[in-house]
């Protein structure tokens, strides 16, 4: 046979395109070309290939053979075709049986000795080719991470010659199965996250937190240092509920796409992600020459807390705005375009001023009018009114501190219920969290009578409120109802949810 047909996949942001790898043989010069728009790494694989195939005691043929990677248009990058160019070139010089390729993808970069290497972004693959109904055979240090998709057959092989056995008699390669800890959600080694109960008093800043939780809203923290903004902000990943399949795969395929790439232990744990203030916008919303993704992504299904809100630049806090209301982020560049998802929680804190202590009880500020007015225009209208809540945590005091005792706080596990209970009535209701409702639902959902009514249109005037955060508060109150599990939107919770738009009294 001088031709063979060998199925992999390409890379495009999260999703894995099909590639077919047609390996012809013809007459002429020997000579190995390989077409269809590959980048320099594809091409070097020529010679990856032949050492290995020559390594190994097959014969390389003597022939022009030529490797046709289509579809043409589709930039094709790293080595993760090296396998399915090998196959190609046994099969189509007869060394293997073409017949059983379709069967079959493959994906794994050789070594010149055939061992295989493992490549990145493997569980985007993975998805692709359990939806094809299709075995997948890659290198072994690859195989956990892609038996994380249910009913996929995933034959992991060290080297090309277990390949080429699998090939030639079928079940020579046993299957690799997702780990028991892992398939519930509980993988070993997995560190216990922060607990509420560490937390003295802030009664308050607790509340807003729950609320945040329950209805899967942006929440912005204003206080001097050390009331507990950044503990706060680390707990809440602990009440949040564990994450679904479908969002546990979505959640580790960003990370199999990223630099880090995806372990193990991180399977089924929302992430956090808790970028530093020197971050460029690139670093935030993901970029480069070949797109990778950036924190926003990164911090898919999880949180994204930024600490010291307004010492981030302006241009970055101002990319932000897109994903806050898309849940997704787009990357254009001249060489390749990426899509990438964005559904995450914003938890910001920040200082309200320069030192740090404006309003403190300590009256310890000693900034002027003029530079705390320059400290807040760093953050736009537009970004504020993205966010749901902001809330004032003051430091409590030494005498306050010495009545509470750990036994005393309310512990993540105990909220965590509450916050379950809130989620599932919701998407019982509308299918999505609060958060997210549109327009015509909001209007269906958070009715108000008269009163209510009165209430908003005082809260319109005197905090001067745009339209998109009148909506805001609206879906604040709406989950406040739900933890209590009041069909109407009353007045006390609208009342609630207008006490949460601490910068908006203070304008």
């Amino acid at each position: 046979m001088d031709i063979a047909v060998i199925h992999s996949r390409g890379l495009v942001g999260i999703h894995a395109p099909e590639v077919i790898v047609e390996a012809h043989l013809s007459r002429g010069l020997p000579r190995l070309n390989i077409v269809g728009l590959p980048e320099t790494a594809v091409k070097e694989s020529k010679e990856r290939v032949r050492s290995a195939i020559l390594n190994n005691r097959f014969e390389f043929p003597l022939k022009r053979i030529t490797i046709n990677l289509a579809p043409a248009d589709l930039p094709k990058q790293s080595g993760r075709y090296d396998l399915a160019i090998a196959i190609g070139i046994l099969a189509a010089s007869g060394q293997l049986p073409a017949e059983r390729l379709r069967d079959y993808e493959f994906i794994g970069e050789l070594a010149l000795t055939g061992h295989l290497r493992p490549v990145t972004g493997i569980l985007p693959i993975a998805v692709a080719v359990q939806k094809a109904g299709k075995k997948l055979l890659l290198p072994q240090p690859n195989a956990t991470e892609a038996a994380m998709v249910q009913s996929l057959q995933v034959l992991p092989a060290a080297h090309l010659l277990e390949v080429c056995h699998e090939l030639k008699q079928p079940g020579q390669i046993a299957a690799c199965e997702r780990a028991a800890g892992q398939s519930a959600g509980q993988p070993e080694g997995q560190a216990a996250a922060p607990d509420l109960a560490d937390i003295h008093g802030q009664v308050n800043a607790k509340r807003a937190l729950e609320i945040c939780a329950s209805g899967g809203h942006n929440l912005l923290m204003i206080g001097p240092p050390g009331s507990g903004k950044t503990m706060l902000a680390e707990r809440l990943p602990g009440l949040l509920p564990p994450l679904s399949e479908d969002e546990a795969l979505e959640s580790a395929a960003v990370q199999s796409i990223s630099r880090r790439g995806f372990r193990a232990e991180d399977w089924k744990v929302r992430p956090m992600r808790t970028p530093h203030h020197t971050a460029s916008a690139a670093a935030i919303t993901g970029g480069g020459g070949q797109p990778r993704p950036g924190e926003v992504s990164l911090a898919h299904h999880g949180v994204l807390f930024l600490d010291e809100l307004a010492e981030f630049k302006r241009d970055v806090l101002e990319v932000l705005r897109e994903p806050l209301e898309s849940r997704e982020i787009s990357i254009s560049r001249a060489a390749a375009q990426a899509r990438y998802p964005a559904a995450f929680q914003l938890v910001a804190a920040m200082n309200p001023c320069p030192c740090g202590y404006f309003g403190d009880r300590s009256d310890r500020c000693i900034c002027a009018v003029e530079q705390i007015r320059r400290y807040w225009s760093r953050i736009s209208g537009p970004l504020l009114d993205r966010i749901d809540l902001h809330i004032e945590v003051a430091n409590i005091s030494a005498e306050l501190m010495q009545k509470f005792g750990r036994q005393d706080n309310e512990t993540s596990a105990a909220v965590r219920e509450r916050v379950v209970s809130a989620r599932d009535y919701q998407r019982r209701r509308q299918d999505r969290l609060n958060a997210r409702l549109d327009n015509a639902q909001l209007e269906t959902l958070c009715r108000l009578d008269a009163a209510g009514k009165q209430l908003l249109t005082q809260a319109i005037e005197r905090l001067r409120l745009s339209a998109r955060g009148i909506y805001r508060v609206l879906k604040v109150a709406r989950t406040i109802a739900d933890m209590g599990r009041s069909e109407a939107v009353l007045n006390r919770h609208l009342a609630e949810a207008i006490s949460y738009r601490y910068l908006d009294r203070k304008r």
